[in-house]
Parts: structure tokens; C-alpha cells; sequence
């Protein structure tokens, strides 16, 4: 037999997608509640009983019954399809039975503690199974009536098939139940009942007595077995506990009966050498020691049918004996035993199978899981000349228990104490994901009964398992002072942090024995035997060379001559204590990351020397080891002979014959693809720990290795460091890499759940691969067997086939950029450090690096790397490696496309590093190349990165002009987006100054006024800056006008009226500074699309319909002082008056704003305004001229008044006089400002008018007099006339024809006008004298000086004819 070796998997790993669930329902009414799981308690997902199917169609199908019994979950080991959950509403008692019904169903049978027989049928859609078949499963339901309801508990039911299902009763009664119908169309199944008893009705009353020779239970049965199904054989074979074989009938009931040995070789039970050993039952409860197989006898003709029954012994010599019993009749012939063998003993069994003539045992040996196996040979056994039978064992490999001894080894080597425990629970196959959740929740339970307000660590929600664990663990240990020096205690806080740890890994440890329990044993595919244990599946599979090598190592068998090196180092290695051996690999693993620069035996013996290696071991055992190693005959050719076994996988399937013999292979399952990954590491653990054996051997000789072959000694490093690298691949949990996936459950999860209206059921496993090395044998090329798959994935990463360790190879970069590609960036590097820096290696780790945000440290690996790129001097060996790991789409033959792939790498992310590599490639471009996307990506980048002098320099260097052109209007509205108008405005734009000024135009004119930047300010900087101050005032008159378009209400009035203020503004100072006689600008008009048409001229010049042709408007100076005068006012008059914005005229017209501010007296202000606005000021100064006449009346009006706009102001307050002599001095001095010729004095008039009309209770000022005298003297006279002054009107017709007198005396008359006078109104004037009752001063010399006139003229006329 070869030898086999036991893997197993975690469920939690096998698992491919959201489970879906399926609730039977009861028919029974005040059917009572399953009873809850206790507390203490093994996991509710863990297993109580379990049965694997295997058909050519299914596959192997599991299934397992969890959730303290109420749920059944069927999960498929052959095909990637989601575990189904049928949820039953009461316990369901052992064993539940799953069949293949005509190729399309599977038929769950199921009994539960109600009484109630239960058939599940489950639609099958080929490799899919019950995949999206949940809606289409139908149940039955039967009440048996022949259960005893008070001892329900005690009774297991067995399926033989689809349609009869047997139920041990007490006291060795067995019940049958036979399918009548199967229910289908609609109708309900009929089951008919049948109680059979072992003996007659009398024998089953007085088994009862106590006069009976057997004891009180001992009927009681134990096993049923039948025909593996589908057979026509309906034979109920049982088992009681006093060892009793019968023979159950399906019509008949018990027809044969047996009682076996209680010791081998005892051929008659009464004869047996113990007396008490007769009547020593067997434990109660249901166990697995009966099973029925057949042997077809070609020379008879006939099948033969045997039972075989496993008595079990408590001794220290075996576990116990089977016996074959022949049963092809109606009687029981016992044929032989089967002794089992010694180191059995104290162990116990769970479950046999019988599978192509083998038996296969499943023992529980202190908790764990072991396999026996031996031949079973009926015909040897029935001539009783058979030898004992061979036993063959079979168990897991070696794994270290995370005891306290344990971790305190790990601890010896560097790396903080949470860091070793993660690493330890959290390495795959240690723990599942069940079982640290379970412990997590339990330390979780423990922490919170802990008096006090928990820790915030309990409550906080992680995105992934780990993290969960290390928040978590310790949270409750405090770093203490010490009360009398108040220095910390960190010997007492490490010490309790640690204790905390290995509290929790004990409690990871005792949920885990429970998950390792074994159940049961099964066959599935051709030739593979299953191992169930409560949460694992494992098989058995063969063992590669290293696995068996170090399984005899470790039990102290002899190995084959060719390994007797080995043997002698592994007994060496274990001289060397924890300490030492712990040293040395991290010696030694130190070296695989240094470059090689010295001879490999230089090295290994500065090593030894560093470690004092010899020092570590006696004189005896130096001699002694040294002895032995002389014994071996060629020591060159042993460790050759070690490398092979250690590099070789025998197992492997060749590609050529993948390709044609599995071509139609289905598609591999989880479990499968699990298997093959625990297989793996099962291998590479035992690799490594050989491995390791040659390097000891190295340093044991370190002296010698000089004589040594440099290729075998390099070649012993090579082999170490990719053993070592799949060691830690090995040893990845896939949360590092995958820990999103892993947080939150799937949406087709909940919907499952809601759809089934099942909200409350258990969450189930998420469908993550447990480790790294899972994921990367998903990925390999699969094969038949679970070895080969495992030696294939091993053989194609080709870490094994390098020869020396300063060489990397092309399978080893492809390696760790596979690894790479699923994300786990940690264990990447460290591959990588064990890789000497070759071009591939060194590209990887660039990548690396970025992945890790160490973008510099990227850049500059890349950097370096470009120097070998296109160069003869590299290897093809490098070549072929750089080019596999480069992405197939970029084929890089040269450093310029080497510059561009890197500006890639780094595109739109890290933009400082895209433009380097831009810039670079731009350096070596041919001069064929296409470089404007690299121009175009430099100025970007540095435009992004706020280098605006780099980026201008740059775009002036552009050898391309319209690409200049665009960048360089792109570079200037960046920089005015991000603030940066004073550096834009430093720059020249020498050439293409023309396209910035265009596209900053363009923004503003587009842009909105409101927003930032402002562009319209921009662009008048810009023009300022030029000294185009016409365009710069242009621009801002635009501003204004856009905001004007803006105010629709009076709150846009309020938050844009400053800035159009401000734009105005602006523009006339900028108009100011061009020269006087061109201070206009042309604004073009472009027609409101909202005004309604007008009728038009018919005759309309063809320019005006093209369309880059507008109307224009010329615009003067004048025109935007008075536009900003209005705007100010209005500004301050809703400033005075905030009330006006309810009013929906708001905005005031000129004369409005001036007369409220006379009204106001703000004189001051409404005189300037109106002068701007060419308002006339009339009535301002008759308001004015009211005020001065008030105050000279009444003085103390100005205590009462607010005089501030006039009287107050700090030219008016320093003038002399009472307030009226004040006021009147202010209307004199507004009277010399405003009126004049312009005006015709009508402010003077106004101003008179005010005063005459008030009566002679007030003479008009002197000075009034005389402006109106000097411009006006007609007005004085007729303004006299009009209020009757008659006295005043004589006096100013005297004046003036004194004045005209002498101008006539003074001045030749050159026309008519000279001599000119009113004499019309000088009449009206004497007319009105004369009709006075007292004649007016001056009458009569005003009369006389008329006619002297007069007289003078016609002398003057008659000289002049």
C-alpha cells in the first residue's frame, strides 16, 4: 500500500457564495420550540452528525447537521456551488439521509423529536445542483405513530433508501416505515408503519424480569446498517449493546440473530475467557460499529453479503476487534476477526467504511483525527491460515500548538508580542474563521461582565476579522505607575498583555478541539476517502517524498540509504535548542536579503563564527555528529540527492497531458482547490523544515566548505530561499489582501433571507479564501487529484528550479507579480527582498512601493532601471524577465518608451513624477516621434502642481506654435483660477501674448460678474499693465454693465450695486489716462434676443447679417461720469433710506434724489449731484434761500434742524457771524459756484424770488443785488415792478442808464446794441413812479437823466448819418 497522509479544510473556506436557506414547515398544531443551545456548548455551526453522498452525477455531496439539530446544510465538495440550509421546525434526531432520486432530485429524509418524518426533494440542474433552485423545492410531511413521545430522544432513525427508513426503538424494538407512494402530482405520500421485536411476544415480556439472565438494557440497539443504496436487498442489519448481531426482515422481522465476542479469537461467546466480560454492555448511546458490504464471487457466481461489526475493548493493547459475520442467508456465520492494531489503545472509533475491499477506520485519538486502514480478505479469513492484517496509518502532519511553551519560542525572534500572536492564530489551517470568531465573542462576553464602563475598543465596529482581534485583545491591561517611584510598570503591563494573549489563544484552542472532533468516514470520487470531522473535511491523499520523509523522521523510522543524510541532520538539529535554531533562520534569512559579494563559503563561515554555532553543542556531540557524517560514502552526492527530493514534484501532471486528458474537466470546487492548498503547505512546511537541515549541515562545516563545489553550495541557498518563499506565502491569510471582501454581508445574502422572510437565521460564511496560497492555486492548472493540483500550482511559481541565489529567474518574478495582482503588497515585498535587483525584480518593487504610497522611492527605482533599458550589456535571461512583468500592451525596447510607460504609471496621480518621466522622454525623443501629448503633460503637470514659472518656461519652449498657443491660454486661465494673477501678470508671453489676451477676453465676457475669479478685473490688469488703458476701460465698463443686467430685485441691487460702482469707477480713471481729445471707447451692441421685433428699414446694409459684426456704441467719458454719479446716488439714497427697497421703483431718477437731499439739507451733496447730473437746481436753492431767511428770522432754528449737509461742514463752521450771516455766506458762495452764465443766474433769480416773495420784512442781500445788477439789471427792474417796489425799480432804472452812459462815453457804438436800453420798461417804470402818492427817490432824476439820453442819442444818430 502507499502511503497516505491525512489534509483537511475549514467549511469556512469552502464556502463559494451566500448560503441559501429553506424553512419546512410543520402541520402539527402547538407543535413545541426546538431547545435552545446552551451556552457551553460547542459552536452552533458545528457538526453533531454527518453523511457524505457520491454519485457520478452529484459528486460528493456533505451533509452535516448543525444548529444544535435543527438545521440540515448540504454542501458540495465537487462542484463551486453555494451550501443550501434546510431549517426543520423541531430537532431532527440521527442520522438525516440525503439519496439521488433518478438522476434530477435529492431526497432528504429527516425525523424529527415531534414525530414527524420529513422528505426534502431537491431539484438538481446538472453541475449546478440546487443552485437558484430554492423556489422549486418541495416538502412532505408524515406523522409516525409508532414513536414513543417520552423516549423519542433515545431513538436514531436509518434511511436504506428512498422509500424505508428504520427506527431502533427502546429496548431492541425496531420500527419500519415503507413508502407506499412518493406524493407526487399533489398527493400525500403513504407510509405504511411496522414494530418489529428480535423474539417472540412472551421472550420481549419477560426481558423485563429480573429473573432474566441479561441485564436490564441490554436489547437495547446501539447500530443499523444496511445495503449501501441502490441495492434490491431491504435487510435491516442491528446491533445491541450486549453485542448482539440480527437480522431483520423487511416482511418478517428478526430472523437471525448472533451474539459476537466480547475478545478475539474467541469463536464461542459463552466459552470466553472473562466471565464478566459477558455480560459487559456496550455505551448507550448511538455509535457507528456496523456496516454491510458484498464481494461478488466470479467462480460461484453469486454476491456474497457480509457484516462487519467493530467490537470495541477497553485495554492497552488495542482499540478493539471486528468481526466478519456472513449473512448471504437467513443465518448469521461468523467468518473471522480483525484485531486492531496496539497503538490504538485508549483511542476510540467513530466511523469504518468498506471501500474497493479496504477498510478504512476513522479513530479519535485524544481529539484528533486518525486513519487506519487495512485489507479485508473473506476467503483468507474463513481458512483461518490468514496473518494479522496489516494496518496502515494515516494522520495530519505535524502542527505546533499555540501552547504558552510555544509562543515563547516565537517570541525569541524580533517583532512586537500582538504582532507574533496574530501571525500565529491568524496562519492559515490553525484556526478558522468560526472558531476565532467564536473565541473573539466569548473574551468579548468576559470583558463586559468586568465591573466598570467597557473599553470603547469592544463596541467600535472593524472592517475585517484581524483588525477585530488586535483592537480587541489587551484592551482591558493598563500600563500602571509604580506607587512608590511612579515609573511605569512595563515588565507588568508586557507580562499581563501577554497572559491576555494566551488567555484568548487558549480559548481559540478549546472551541478549535471541538471543530477537529471527527464524525464520520466516506468515500468520494473513484479511489478518495473522506474525513468528517465537526467543522473540517479532510481525505486522504498521498504523500509526496519530502511529506514521507519527515513523518519517519519524526517517529524514528529507518529511511532509504540514499536519505541517511538526513536522518543524521535532523538528529543534529534537534541537539541545537529553540534558541540557537531560532537564530540561525534569522540568519539565515538575513542573507537571502543581502546582495551576494562574497563566496558562498565566506559567508556561511563568518556566519557560523557571528552565531558560535559550535559553541552550541558539546565536544561528545561534535565528535559524535562529525563521526556520522564521515559514515556517509559520497557527501556531495547526498546533498545533491537532498536537493532533488527537495526541489522535485513527482506528482505533477505534465502540460501536454493536462491538455488533452482534462480538457473536459468540470470546474474545479472550492474544497477541491482547498485540499490542494493545505496539501501544499503540508509540503512546503516539510520542505523547509529539510531544507533547514542542509543549511545546519553548512554551518556544522562551515570550515570545510571551502573543498566544497560553489555551484552545490549555491545551489543549497537557492533551494532554501524558494522553499522559504512559499513558506511565507504559505503562511498569508487572505484578510490582508481581501479584508474589504470580508466585512459586510452580501446583498444576495439579505436578500436571500428577506425573500424566505428568515431574517433571524444565522449569517452564513462569507465566500473568502481563507489564505493566500488558496487564491493562488485557484489560478493554477487543475488536475485530477488533489496532489497533483498541489504539485502542479508548486511547480509552475518555478521558486525550486533556480540555481544559485544571485540570479532571479523569470518564474520567480512572475511569482511575486501574481501575488501582486491579488493585492497582498506586504508579502510581495518581502519575496522581493529575497530577489537580488535585477530589472525585473526592481521594476516589481517600484510597484510595489507605489501600492505602498512611497511614490519617491518609486520614481527613483524606475529612474535607475531606465539606464538598463536598451543596452546590449543585459542578459536575455533579464530581457525576458522585465518583459513578463511588464504589461504586454507596452513593448519596451528603448528608453524613450521606457520614459513613457513610467509617465503612465504615474498619470493623473502623481503628477510630479509623470512630468519627470515626460520631461525625460521629451530629452530622448527621436526626432520621428509624436511629443506633443509629453509637452501637453508637462505643462499640465506642473500647471497642477502651482509651478507656473517651470510651466511658462516650459510652454515658451514648445517647438510646436499652435500647441504653444493653446497651453499658453490653458496656463493663464489656470493660474487666474488658482490666485496666481500677479505671477501671470510678470510674465511676458513673448509671440503669443495676443492668444492669453483673447482667451482672457473671452472669459470676460462669458464669465459670470459674480464669481471668482473675477476675469473682467483680470483682463483690465493685464491692459493696464500693457498701458492699453482704453481696452482696459472698455473691459470694466463691461463689468458694469453685465452687473447692471444681473440686478433684477432690490436684493441683487444691494450685493452687486458696490461692484458696478467700482467697475465705473475704474473705467474713468482708465479713461483718464488717455489723451483728452480720444477719451471715448466703442462698445459693440449685441441685440437682446428678448425684446420684441421691431419693424425694421427695408434697406439694411449686407455687412449687418454677418455674424462677427455688431452695432456699435460709442461711449465718452462723459457718459460713464454721469452713469456712475447716478449709480453712487442711488447707492447712498438706499443707504439713507433703506425702506426705499420695498418699493418697487427703488431706483430714483436724478431730480428725485436731488430734491431729497435738499430736503434733507445735504446741499452740499445735492448741489454736486445735480451739477454731474445737469439737474436744475432751482428749487434747491429756493430751499436754501428759505432756509437763510428762516434763520435770520429765527436763530435758534438751527438747534432744531439738522444742518450737518451745510452749516456743520468744516469750511462753514469756520466762518464768522451768527448762523443766518453763515447761511446767507453759504447761499452767496453756492451762487458763485453754480450759477453763471450757463444757467442765465436763474439760482440768483430763484433766490431773490424766495426773498421778495416774503415781503419787505427782509431786504435781499447786497450781493445778490449786484449779481443780478452786473448780468441781470432788467430782471432787477421788472422783479421790483412784478412785487411793487417801485422805490427799488426807480433806483435800478437809474443805475442802468448811468452804467449805459458811460459804456456809451467809454466805447465807440459799432451797432445798435451798444446803445441799447429797455426804454418800453423805463417807461413802465416812470408810469408807475408818477401814480405813487409819494414820489419815489430818484423819479426825478431818473426822468431828467431819460431825456438827456435821449436827446443825446438823436445827436448821436445824426453825427453817425
Amino acid at each position: 500500500m502507499e502511503e497516505l497522509c491525512l489534509v483537511a479544510t475549514h467549511l469556512s473556506s469552502v464556502n463559494t457564495g451566500p448560503t441559501a436557506y429553506f424553512n419546512v414547515q410543520t402541520q402539527r398544531q402547538n407543535a413545541p420550540l426546538p431547545s435552545p443551545i446552551q451556552d457551553n456548548d460547542f459552536p452552533a455551526d458545528h457538526a453533531t452528525c454527518s453523511q457524505a453522498l457520491t454519485t457520478p452525477t452529484t459528486g460528493t455531496i456533505l451533509l452535516r447537521l448543525i444548529q444544535g439539530g435543527v438545521v440540515v446544510e448540504l454542501t458540495a465538495l465537487s462542484a463551486p456551488v453555494p451550501p443550501l440550509r434546510v431549517i426543520f421546525p423541531a430537532t431532527v434526531i440521527p442520522n438525516p439521509t440525503i439519496f439521488l432520486w433518478k438522476e434530477t432530485e435529492l431526497h432528504l429524509l429527516a425525523v424529527t423529536d415531534i414525530g414527524s418524518l420529513h422528505r426534502i426533494v431537491i431539484p438538481l440542474d446538472g453541475f449546478k445542483l440546487w443552485q437558484d433552485q430554492t423556489e422549486n423545492i418541495w416538502p412532505r410531511e408524515y406523522f409516525i405513530s409508532n414513536l414513543p413521545s417520552e423516549s423519542i430522544r433515545q431513538c436514531f432513525a436509518h434511511a436504506q433508501g428512498t422509500h424505508s427508513i428504520a427506527i431502533a426503538l427502546p429496548s431492541g424494538v425496531l420500527l419500519r416505515i415503507e413508502a407506499e407512494s412518493m406524493g407526487y402530482d399533489g398527493q400525500e405520500e403513504e407510509w405504511i408503519e411496522t414494530v418489529f421485536h428480535y423474539g417472540s411476544f412472551l421472550s420481549s415480556l419477560t426481558s423485563y424480569l429480573p429473573l432474566n439472565s441479561g441485564i436490564p438494557g441490554s436489547s437495547d440497539i446501539i447500530s443499523l446498517a444496511t445495503h449501501q443504496w441502490p441495492t434490491d436487498i431491504g435487510h435491516v442489519w442491528s446491533l445491541s449493546r450486549d453485542r448482539t448481531l440480527r437480522l431483520w426482515k423487511a416482511k418478517l422481522g428478526c430472523v437471525a440473530s448472533k451474539a459476537l465476542p466480547s475478545v478475539p479469537n474467541s469463536r464461542d461467546p459463552s466459552t470466553s475467557s472473562s466471565a464478566s466480560a459477558k455480560y459487559l454492555l456496550l455505551d448507550d448511546e448511538q455509535q457507528s460499529l456496523l456496516k454491510i458490504f458484498s464481494v461478488v464471487s466470479e467462480e460461484y457466481e453469486r454476491v456474497d453479503i457480509y457484516a462487519l461489526a467493530f467490537i470495541p475493548i477497553s485495554s492497552s493493547t488495542t482499540g478493539g476487534f471486528f468481526v466478519v459475520v456472513d449473512s448471504s442467508s437467513d443465518h448469521l456465520v461468523e467468518v473471522g476477526n480483525i484485531e486492531c492494531p496496539k497503538h490504538t489503545a485508549h483511542c476510540h472509533l467513530q466511523d469504518f467504511v468498506v471501500h474497493e475491499g479496504t477498510l478504512y477506520t476513522l479513530w479519535d485519538r485524544q481529539g484528533q483525527s486518525m486513519v487506519e486502514r487495512a485489507v479485508i480478505d473473506v476467503e483468507g479469513l474463513r481458512t483461518h491460515n490468514l496473518p494479522p492484517a496489516v494496518w496502515k496509518e494515516s494522520h495530519y502532519a505535524h502542527q505546533p500548538e499555540l501552547t504558552p511553551a510555544y509562543m515563547e519560542e516565537q517570541l525569541l525572534s524580533t517583532g512586537s508580542l500582538t504582532e507574533k500572536f496574530l501571525n500565529a492564530i491568524m496562519k492559515p489551517g490553525v484556526f478558522s474563521s468560526l472558531t476565532l470568531r467564536t473565541a473573539l465573542d466569548r473574551y468579548i462576553d468576559a470583558c463586559l461582565s468586568l465591573p466598570g464602563p467597557p473599553p470603547p475598543q469592544l463596541v467600535n465596529t472593524y472592517s475585517s476579522l484581524c483588525e477585530h482581534i488586535a483592537a480587541v485583545v489587551g484592551c482591558t491591561v493598563t500600563l500602571n505607575r509604580d506607587p512608590q517611584t511612579g515609573g511605569f510598570q512595563h515588565a507588568n503591563y508586557w507580562t499581563a498583555l501577554k497572559r491576555d494573549w494566551e488567555g484568548f489563544v487558549a480559548r481559540c484552542r478549546d472551541v478549535e478541539r471541538s471543530a477537529r472532533w471527527p464524525i464520520a468516514i466516506g468515500s468520494y470520487g473513484a479511489n478518495g476517502i473522506l474525513v468528517v470531522e465537526r467543522e473540517r473535511i479532510g481525505s486522504l491523499i498521498v504523500e509526496d517524498q519530502p511529506i514521507a520523509i519527515r513523518r519517519m523522521l519524526e517517529v524514528d523510522q529507518q529511511l532509504h540509504p540514499d536519505h541517511t543524510l538526513l536522518a543524521i541532520l535532523w538528529n543534529l538539529r534537534s541537539k541545537l535548542g529553540p534558541r540557537t535554531l531560532s537564530t540561525l533562520e534569522s540568519r539565515i534569512i538575513d542573507l537571502m536579503h543581502q546582495e551576494i559579494a562574497f563566496s558562498f563559503a565566506e559567508i556561511l563561515q563568518d556566519s557560523a563564527r557571528r552565531l558560535n554555532f559550535h559553541e552550541a553543542l558539546d565536544d561528545g556531540a561534535q565528535e559524535w555528529f562529525a563521526g556520522r557524517l564521515q559514515s556517509v560514502g559520497d557527501l556531495d552526492a547526498a546533498t545533491r540527492i537532498t536537493i532533488d527530493c527537495l526541489g522535485g514534484f513527482d506528482l505533477a501532471v505534465k502540460r501536454e497531458e493536462m491538455e488533452v486528458e482534462f480538457l473536459t474537466l468540470p470546474p474545479a470546487s472550492e474544497w477541491l482547490l482547498a485540499q490542494a492548498a493545505a496539501y501544499s503547505t503540508t509540503t512546503v512546511e516539510a520542505r523547509y523544515d529539510l531544507s533547514l537541515c542542509l543549511i545546519i549541515l553548512l554551518f556544522f562545516l562551515a570550515d570545510e566548505l571551502q573543498s566544497w563545489d560553489p555551484s552545490l553550495l549555491a545551489e543549497v541557498f537557492a533551494v532554501f530561499r524558494g522553499v522559504a518563499m512559499l513558506r511565507s506565502v504559505c503562511a498569508q491569510p487572505s484578510e490582508s489582501g481581501q479584508s474589504g471582501k470580508q466585512g459586510s454581508s452580501s446583498a444576495d445574502d439579505v436578500i436571500a433571507q428577506m425573500h424566505n422572510m428568515n431574517v433571524s437565521t444565522p449569517k452564513s460564511q462569507n465566500p473568502f479564501k481563507s489564505s493566500l496560497i488558496h487564491l493562488l492555486v485557484g489560478r493554477s492548472p487543475a488536475a485530477d487529484g488533489i496532489a497533483s493540483t498541489a504539485h502542479n500550482f508548486l511547480d509552475s511559481t518555478g521558486v525550486l528550479r533556480s540555481l544559485s541565489p544571485a540570479r532571479t529567474t523569470k518564474h520567480e518574478v512572475l511569482f511575486a507579480d501574481q501575488i501582486k495582482s491579488l493585492g497582498f503588497i506586504d508579502i510581495t515585498r518581502e519575496l522581493l527582498s529575497s530577489l537580488p535587483r535585477t530589472p525585473a525584480a526592481t521594476f516589481l518593487q517600484s510597484q510595489v512601493l507605489l501600492k505602498l504610497g512611497r511614490v519617491d522611492d518609486a520614481a527613483q527605482l524606475l529612474e535607475t532601471l531606465a539606464g538598463c533599458i536598451g543596452i546590449p550589456n543585459m542578459t536575455l535571461e533579464d530581457a525576458e524577465a522585465l518583459g513578463a512583468v511588464i504589461p504586454s500592451s507596452h513593448a519596451i525596447q528603448t528608453e524613450y518608451a521606457f520614459y513613457l510607460f513610467a509617465a503612465e504609471l504615474f498619470h493623473n496621480v502623481y503628477l510630479v513624477h509623470e512630468v519627470r518621466f515626460s520631461q525625460l522622454a521629451i530629452q530622448v525623443a527621436p526626432s520621428s516621434s509624436d511629443t506633443v501629448p509629453l509637452w501637453n503633460n508637462v505643462v499640465k503637470g506642473l500647471t497642477e502642481q502651482a509651478l507656473y514659472e517651470d510651466a511658462y518656461a516650459t510652454v515658451m519652449q514648445i517647438p510646436y506654435d499652435n500647441q504653444k498657443r493653446e497651453l499658453a491660454s490653458q496656463l493663464a486661465i489656470h493660474m487666474c483660477e488658482e490666485n496666481a494673477v500677479e505671477k501671470l501678470m510678470a510674465f511676458d508671453f513673448a509671440g503669443i501674448a495676443g492668444e492669453v489676451e483673447a482667451a482672457l477676453a473671452f472669459k470676460a465676457r462669458n464669465a459670470d460678474p459674480r464669481s471668482k475669479p473675477s476675469y473682467p478685473r483680470i483682463l483690465y490688469t493685464w491692459y493696464t499693465r500693457r498701458g492699453d488703458y482704453r481696452n482696459a476701460s472698455l473691459t470694466m465698463y463691461q463689468r458694469a454693465r453685465r452687473l447692471y443686467d444681473v440686478i433684477v430685485d432690490p436684493t441683487s441691487f444691494v450685493s452687486l450695486a458696490e461692484d458696478q460702482l467700482e467697475a465705473l469707477s475704474v473705467a474713468i480713471n482708465s479713461l483718464y489716462l488717455v489723451e483728452e481729445k480720444a477719451q471715448w471707447i466703442l462698445v459693440p451692441v449685441v441685440p437682446d434676443p428678448a425684446r420684441k421685433r421691431q419693424k425694421l428699414s427695408r434697406h439694411i446694409p449686407d455687412s449687418k447679417y454677418i455674424s462677427s459684426k455688431y452695432d456699435a456704441e460709442i461711449i465718452h467719458l462723459s457718459d460713464m461720469e454721469y452713469d456712475c454719479t447716478l449709480l453712487r446716488a442711488q447707492i447712498d439714497s438706499i443707504k439713507r433710506e433703506p425702506s426705499l427697497l420695498s418699493s418697487p421703483e427703488y431706483l430714483l431718477p436724478p431730480s428725485v434724489i436731488v430734491m431729497r437731499l435738499a430736503q434733507a439739507n445735504q446741499y452740499n451733496q445735492a448741489m454736486s449731484i445735480a451739477q454731474s447730473l445737469k439737474v436744475d437746481m432751482t428749487e434747491i436753492f429756493i430751499l436754501l434761500t428759505n432756509q437763510c431767511i428762516r434763520l435770520s428770522r429765527n436763530p435758534g432754528a438751527i438747534l432744531e434742524e439738522d444742518t450737518s449737509g451745510w452749516l456743520l461742514t468744516d469750511n462753514a463752521s469756520s466762518w464768522q457771524g451768527t448762523p443766518s450771516d453763515r447761511g446767507w455766506r453759504y447761499l452767496q458762495r453756492s451762487l458763485k459756484r453754480y450759477d453763471g452764465q450757463d444757467s442765465d443766474y436763474r439760482y440768483a433769480k430763484a433766490s431773490l424770488e424766495s426773498i421778495l416773495s416774503i415781503g419787505r420784512s427782509l431786504s435781499p442781500p447786497p450781493w445778490l443785488i449786484d449779481i443780478l445788477d452786473n448780468h441781470h439789471p432788467e430782471y432787477l427792474i421788472r422783479i421790483s415792478l412784478r412785487y411793487e417796489n417801485i422805490a427799488d425799480a426807480v433806483n435800478y432804472t437809474y443805475a442802468l442808464i448811468l452804467k449805459s452812459d458811460k459804456n456809451v462815453a467809454r466805447e465807440t457804438a459799432k451797432n445798435a446794441a451798444t446803445t441799447w436800453l429797455p426804454y418800453a420798461l423805463i417807461d413802465q417804470v416812470l408810469s408807475a413812479g408818477d401814480a405813487q402818492m409819494k414820489q419815489p427817490p430818484n423819479l426825478t432824476e431818473l426822468r431828467t437823466e431819460v431825456n438827456n439820453r435821449v436827446k443825446r442819442m438823436q445827436k448821436f444818430s445824426q453825427n453817425v448819418a
